[in-house]
């Protein structure tokens, strides 16, 4: 039941661009928490024992549907985010392939058959872990759902589903159209902040957390969670590095650095977030670092030209901007950017930032914004020492000619996703467990399937 109080914590959203209103939401308080999980938990075992073939036909016409309003998904993700609307039409469609995906997978997800004696049947047999609680983030809010949800339903698991606070309307419509093709309960939405999140991982009918978001968030997830005995999933912040060796182009590099930094504003899970560039080729980068900078701008209209967006509100620009003003005011040195333009909306532009040292809070948190804050090294070995050094684990790239420095890199590098020699860019299929403060567990591939359920061995004799 609402109350006055409700309203008066509605959540507002406004155009990170523009700074006009967008919309409110009204937060779903605890009682309204456990109606969903309560409706989610007495769909549950129908749907566990639905055949998973049907389960993903369902999810199947669910991405159709996607694909059908992907254009208008993509243009509300920009007026709430603030996400360049290409790269935000990509993310839909990339929504809509991780259903597919997860369709196809779904039913092929099997256990296995054990060798006993002769006379029994041994099994080891992958079944639902009962009602999912999925947290989502804003920077991708429709591709990480699609994955967390179609692989949570194929697998037989009900939902209760809470999107970011920072893009309720489009979080909300997505997830109201995959459970348009649903049973009644097996996907529920709510809405709202921390509070809410807080209300919903820490319930004892979830039986799986699934988040997406900060490492504090994260913390208080697992907390919550060793009070339920809830599986939890965790993809937290990352403090990415970047090593530059100097047997590379310079330029080709500044090119590879800056796609990090500065693609949807810096706020990418694996953005780059720390560079480590070589003595030998430092001037020379930073030169084209600086040039590739001025490139990135809001609605491009000249060749060369690559979107850059908002950041997705003014309280996180201050976040971001408190980073860069702290490394200045220690004497870093400014190439590009490095200050907030005046006007309306969240703009942050495009920063290229040396001079810094190890203890500086640029290198030692995520920033997640357009900033490439560069550290000159002696050379490889310092370079990667330094990016070892480091509590978070989620991704690490590393652009060098020399095999055994590739070798060396991420074989060292204590992270769950190593590039090389390109920043963004991998494989189908590939997952990986995240490291240290950054989360644990595969959150995408094949192998989210199995986090998604549980295994129980079954060993059945005959009578005497």
């Amino acid at each position: 039941m609402s109350t006055a109080s409700d309203v008066e914590t509605a959540i507002e959203i406004h155009d990170p661009a523009t700074g006009e209103f967008v919309g409110s939401v009204r937060p779903a308080g605890p009682d309204e928490v456990d109606a969903a999980v309560g409706r989610a938990r007495t769909a549950r075992d129908a749907w566990a024992r639905t055949a998973p073939g049907d389960r993903a036909g369902l999810v199947r016409d669910a991405a159709g549907a996607l694909r059908g309003v992907a254009e208008e998904f993509a243009r509300l993700n920009e007026t709430e985010t603030g996400r360049p609307y290409d790269d935000a039409l990509g993310g839909v469609l990339a929504a809509a392939g991780t259903l597919e995906q997860y369709a196809e997978l779904g039913p092929l997800h099997r256990g296995r058959s054990l060798q006993g004696s002769w006379d029994a049947t041994d099994l080891m047999v992958p079944e639902p872990r009962g009602v999912a609680a999925v947290i989502t983030p804003w920077n991708d809010p429709v591709a990480v759902a699609g994955g967390l949800i179609g692989a949570a339903l194929v697998t037989g698991n009900t939902v209760v589903h809470k999107p970011s606070e920072r893009c309720p309307h489009l979080g909300r419509r997505f997830a109201e159209l995959v459970a348009s093709f649903l049973p009644e309960g097996v996907l529920e939405i709510v809405d709202g902040a921390g509070p809410t999140g807080a209300a919903l991982s820490g319930h004892p009918s979830i039986d799986l957390v699934a988040h997406v978001g900060s490492i504090n968030a994260g913390r208080a997830i697992r907390q919550a969670a060793a009070g339920t005995g809830a599986h939890v999933l965790l993809e937290n912040g990352g403090n990415d590095p970047f090593v530059v060796d100097a047997d590379v182009d310079p330029r080709w590099a500044a090119e590879q650095a800056a796609l990090g930094s500065y693609a949807n504003g810096g706020q990418v899970c694996v953005s780059v977030e720390r560079i480590y560039c070589a003595a030998a080729i430092a001037e020379p980068f930073l030169d084209a670092l600086a040039e590739e900078a001025a490139r990135w701008v809001y609605r491009p209209s000249a060749a060369g030209e690559k979107a850059l967006g908002p950041v997705v509100d003014r309280r996180h620009r201050e976040h971001v901007h408190s980073h860069v003003a702290a490394a200045i005011e220690d004497g870093a040195r400014v190439h590009a950017g490095g200050f907030v333009p005046e006007g309306d909306g969240a703009f942050y532009p495009a920063t290229v930032l040396s001079g810094l040292t190890p203890a500086m809070t640029i290198l030692r948190e995520e920033t997640f914004g357009p900033v490439a804050p560069v550290r000159v090294v002696e050379d490889f070995a310092h370079g990667l020492a330094e990016a070892v050094d480091d509590p978070h684990g989620l991704a690490a790239t590393v652009l060098t000619g020399s095999i055994a420095h590739a070798q060396q890199a991420w074989r060292e590098l204590p992270v769950g996703t190593v590039k090389i020699n390109a920043v963004f860019g991998g494989a189908p299929g590939g997952a990986a467990e995240p490291r240290g403060v950054s989360g644990s567990g595969f959150g995408y591939g094949p192998e989210l399937l199995d986090e998604m359920t549980t295994t129980k061995v079954v060993h059945w004799s005959p009578l005497p």
